[in-house]
């Protein structure tokens, strides 16, 4: 059973951010903005990065550090944003967790699944809340495509259509499987969100168009079956100038009933059984992209109601990320319980921490243990 605890002090949560780089810029201006917050400590290995990200802000009596538990005593902190990259994600939540804070993450959990079962075990050793920001979740539009898909009765297929052309330069130019590993994992979590389920297996095939600037496969189509029969399509690619799609690329999603579009921006537009029209719900105004997940982080530590990102469940969107790398790499169908399985293994060969251990050997399987079956919060 995993539990974490909530945080009832009151006023403001305080906060401490990890990271003063591009990212941690925005998240500074959403945390800022955010009355519901404060930020009292700023950790980065380069502390003239932090100093001169908070001075640009006119940020004042901020405790900046290169210590996350250092920073987290001298402020009284209540919960931590890690906006650190990726490879650093797995050892400065450890820290927080262990250090009693609840933790806010930016995607990806961890830069593999082993390493992010590793925390889903930790969120539970330490008894604390470690929610990954999957920003793109909270666009209000997406909420309404969500809503008016429930009135489509079974869906058949969803189809998201993503076409960029961004010149990053630096590493992304040169990394491998660059789309699946930086940028499918939205819609990945995305379609998990739209539906409320899980995939079952996927079969995947990256590929560099002749023009692309990017040394490794920049193009890639993924087909992910889903256990009740849907099939989910993705087909992306960052070097495709001319009529490109949003950000959040271009979905289609088709029901018994009907079927929705939207184009990632704007509300989505629906049309059911003989062109009739289907009624799209008003949007909330809710906060958007990372003001919007950080909205519901304040939410969940101050209520122990468990968000949609919490770690246990966001693992299965990394899983689709790893399974769709492998399949491209082999050309066949992987399922996504195989990849978890193979990761439950390789997290209990190398984790460190006796506690961490612990909880890792006492799953009963790791695809039960990130069911959520018997997980609750505690005051």
């Amino acid at each position: 059973m995993s539990t974490f605890t909530t945080v009832s002090a009151v006023g403001p949560l305080r906060l401490i951010q990890v990271g003063a780089g591009g990212m941690g810029q925005a998240w500074l201006d959403t945390i800022t903005a955010n009355p519901d917050v404060e930020l009292v400590g700023l950790v980065d290995l380069n502390t003239d990065t932090a100093h001169a990200a908070l001075a640009a802000r006119g940020l004042q009596d901020i405790v900046v550090g290169t210590s996350v538990g250092e920073v987290a005593a001298a402020t009284g902190a209540h919960a931590v944003v890690n906006v650190t990259v990726p490879v650093a994600h797995h050892p400065v939540n450890v820290e927080a967790l262990f250090a009693g804070l609840p933790v806010l993450c930016e995607k990806p959990a961890a830069p593999t699944v082993a390493q992010a079962l590793s925390l889903a075990a930790s969120a539970e050793a330490s008894g604390q809340l470690l929610m990954i920001s999957q920003s793109r979740r909270y666009f209000n539009s997406l909420t309404q495509l969500k809503a008016v898909a429930g009135e489509l009765g079974d869906i058949g297929v969803i189809t998201t259509e993503f076409f960029k052309a961004p010149h990053f330069g630096g590493f992304r130019e040169e990394m491998d499987h660059v789309l699946l590993l930086d940028m499918a994992i939205h819609p990945f979590d995305a379609v998990r969100h739209l539906t409320g389920q899980d995939p079952v297996s996927v079969y995947c095939e990256e590929f560099n168009p002749s023009w692309s600037w990017f040394q490794a496969d920049a193009a890639a189509t993924a087909i992910f079956e889903f256990a009740g029969g849907l099939r989910y399509v993705y087909s992306g690619s960052w070097c495709a100038d001319g009529a490109e799609t949003s950000w959040n690329g271009s979905w289609r999603v088709n029901g018994a009933r009907g079927t929705a579009l939207w184009d990632g921006d704007n509300a989505p537009t629906a049309e059911g059984i003989e062109g009739a029209a289907l009624e799209v719900p008003a949007s909330d105004g809710g906060p958007e992209e990372i003001a919007g997940s950080l909205a519901e982080f304040v939410a969940a530590v101050r209520s122990g109601e468990v968000p949609d990102g919490e770690i246990h469940s966001n693992v299965h969107s990394l899983a689709m990320v790893e399974a769709a790398v492998q399949s491209a790499g082999t050309g066949q169908r992987v399922r996504i319980d195989d990849v978890i399985t193979a990761a439950y293994a390789q997290a209990l060969d190398v984790e460190k921490n006796v506690d961490v251990l612990a909880v890792l050997a006492g799953w009963e399987s790791p695809l039960a243990a990130l069911s959520g079956a018997g997980r609750d919060v505690r005051a």
